[in-house]
């Protein structure tokens, strides 16, 4: 969990101007949204939806489009948040204690690397991504391999997966968002020219997977 002493949220009654200045300062995909104090969040602000407001007049009501936020106890057990994660199909968690006040929050990649380790990103070097290219349209990859990292490797477009990929960072993520639930071990799963086939997975998470370009 990130505790709330390190939590980038942002007031209810900022100006979109301000809001536009730390959100381009944070960096992050997901902002929680309080009013009056950070105890009382109404929301998430996906940065994904404001993108196409970038241009909006000053005055624009940007609470219009915070999202409702998914509140979780101090107490709950790490699988149990992975479920609901999965079955709410959100990737962001306010963390509350018993008295109802915010203690922090937890993301789905907090989960996975709680589990697996730590997940590379966009800024990793491509030399150091842990991945085998059989020939030039079959590829195995970790599944907690970021996205970008995918895309990179095989020489795609970094968007290839933009429609599908909801919220997802990892190859891992990507599959949970195509099927909803974990796979097995053989299932295979096709988008556009794209066949994810599941070498390795268990009970809780998409250990390797064989990417194929059709």
């Amino acid at each position: 969990m990130c505790s709330r002493m390190d939590m980038v949220a942002i007031d209810h009654d900022t100006t979109f101007p301000e809001l536009l200045k730390t959100v381009r300062e944070s960096g992050y995909s997901r902002i929680p949204i309080f009013k009056d104090d950070i105890d009382k969040i109404v929301g998430i602000l996906y940065i994904k939806d404001l993108l196409k407001h970038l241009n909006a007049k000053e005055d624009f009501n940007w609470i219009e489009i915070v999202k409702p936020a998914f509140f979780v106890p101090e107490n709950k057990k790490i699988d149990d948040l992975l479920e609901d994660f999965q079955t709410k199909r959100v990737h962001m968690a306010i963390v509350v204690d018993e008295y109802g006040g915010s203690s922090g929050i937890v993301t789905l990649e907090d989960i996975l690397e709680e589990v697996i380790g730590d997940i590379k990103d966009e800024f990793d070097d491509a030399s150091e991504i842990d991945f085998k290219k059989i020939d030039a349209n079959n590829f195995i990859f970790e599944g907690k391999t970021a996205l970008n990292d995918v895309c990179k490797v095989m020489e795609i477009s970094s968007i290839t997966f933009e429609e599908i990929r909801g919220d997802a960072d990892s190859l891992a993520g990507l599959i949970l968002e195509l099927n909803t639930e974990i796979p097995v071990e053989g299932d295979e799963l096709k988008f556009k020219n794209f066949t994810f086939l599941i070498l390795e997975a268990d009970k809780t998470r998409v250990i390797r997977v064989k990417i194929t370009i059709n």
